[in-house]
């Protein structure tokens, strides 16, 4: 039977060119966040399991990769009534919670106002499917410390900036609140104990549409034909300046949302009260980065006050968008940077390997990037390989060369 050589499921190897993208469009990415003023923390891979699961991650908490305690035995195994009871770390399936982790720890050797890049690998127990992964990466940018819309409107500049550098300029964020979503669920007459229960169906609208969300919200036990009314009357009135005039709907909730849409925040914002983001820690506005010609969003964020106060024992204001790296690397079409010469030494197998290392050394330290290979029959197909990769120029190493009387050539 042969052996298993594919990477596990949901997870990928990358080749040499495919990774060159990927850095490339990390290095933009992150010179964007960079000259906003952002600066790149690193966390651990792994949490203590008990944060993980402390509530903070919404649904994502179901998918999070737990890591058995070390030293279990038979009898451990068989006692534990769960299997999280034989975990005490997990691998992050966000960045967001071991941010809030990283400024309660550090808090005294922050600035007051701290504004910080993550750009890391997380992972989820998802099921694997085209463009969902079970580990990927995230490009965050959050700001701690500041309460008022200057921190949102950081975030939104900072963003349009990256994906203006991507070359993807008519991409535009659709902005919601959730004290919108709060307010409108009370003027549906949905009773407290049932909101989020009601906000997680709302946020399959695009998927089921607005039939299968009434349906599911009736088999709770709320009037789903009513709340999607409210929402589209929030919308039809803020879209007609007549925002405010729904009966005894609580209009202030609005007043955080037409605060954003009234300032330049250097990248088209979109009101859509029907938006709701799954993760159950935001408390105020809340952003999904979309695209015309796309029909998923490629990024999305929110703020969230009350997180980082769980950890730190007093309340401090945090908000924070990511960016979906996943679906922008494949959208993405960069030009080509500038690079220096590559040059492949492809060596006679009569040459002595320290030779060959010494003319690799000489060549290293006079500034060139040097490859080496094996001189095969088929030169051909070697060199257009090697062009594939990256290569610009050859040598043949033959006895007796040194690399002062290496002939280089450009591969054609």
């Amino acid at each position: 039977m042969a052996t298993q050589v594919n990477p596990p499921r949901g997870m990928r190897d990358f080749l040499p060119v495919e990774k060159r993208v990927r850095d490339r469009v990390l290095r933009v990415i992150r010179a964007a966040y960079e000259h906003h003023g952002f600066e790149e923390i690193e966390t651990p891979v792994v949490e203590d399991a008990a944060r993980l699961h402390a509530g903070l991650g919404g649904d994502n908490e179901k998918l999070a990769f737990a890591v058995m305690r070390r030293g279990l035995e038979v009898d451990d195994l068989r006692a534990a009534a769960a299997p999280l009871e034989l975990a005490d770390l997990g691998l992050r399936f966000d960045l967001t919670v071991p941010l809030a982790r990283f400024i309660a720890t550090h808090r005294s050797s922050l600035p007051p106002v701290f504004r910080a890049i993550q750009i890391a690998p997380v992972w989820r127990a998802e099921r694997p499917q085209r463009g969902r992964y079970r580990q990927f990466m995230q490009c965050d940018i959050d700001i701690a410390g500041e309460p008022g819309i200057t921190a949102e409107l950081e975030l939104l500049a900072a963003t349009g900036d990256a994906l203006t550098r991507l070359g993807i300029p008519d991409a535009f964020i659709r902005i919601n609140d959730r004290r919108i979503l709060f307010a409108a669920l009370d003027h549906a007459g949905i009773a407290p104990e049932l909101h989020e229960a009601a906000l997680i169906t709302v946020d399959k609208l695009d998927k089921i549409g607005p039939a299968g969300v009434a349906a599911e919200l009736a088999e709770r036990g709320v009037d789903g034909e009513r709340l999607l009314a409210t929402l589209e009357a929030i919308r039809a009135g803020e879209s007609t300046g007549a925002g405010g005039t729904l009966h005894g709907f609580d209009a202030a909730a609005l007043e955080p949302v037409r605060e954003l849409l009234a300032a330049n925040a250097g990248i088209r914002l979109e009101f859509d009260p029907t938006l709701v983001r799954g993760m159950g820690y935001y408390t105020g506005p809340i952003f999904e980065i979309a695209h015309p010609d796309l029909p998923f969003s490629i990024g999305g964020g929110g703020r969230y006050d009350g997180m980082v106060g769980r950890f730190l024992g007093r309340e401090l204001p945090a908000v924070g968008i990511s960016l979906g790296f996943e679906r922008l690397v494949d959208l993405v079409s960069l030009p080509e940077e500038e690079a220096g010469e590559t040059v492949a030494l492809l060596v006679d197998k009569e040459v002595e390997p320290t030779r060959a290392i010494a003319i690799k050394r000489d060549l290293v330290a006079a500034g060139q990037t040097v490859r080496m290979q094996r001189r095969t029959k088929n030169v051909t197909a070697l060199l257009e390989q090697l062009a594939a990769s990256g290569a610009t120029h050859f040598a043949f190493v033959r006895p007796g060369d040194t690399a002062a009387t290496l002939e280089v050539k450009p591969i054609d």
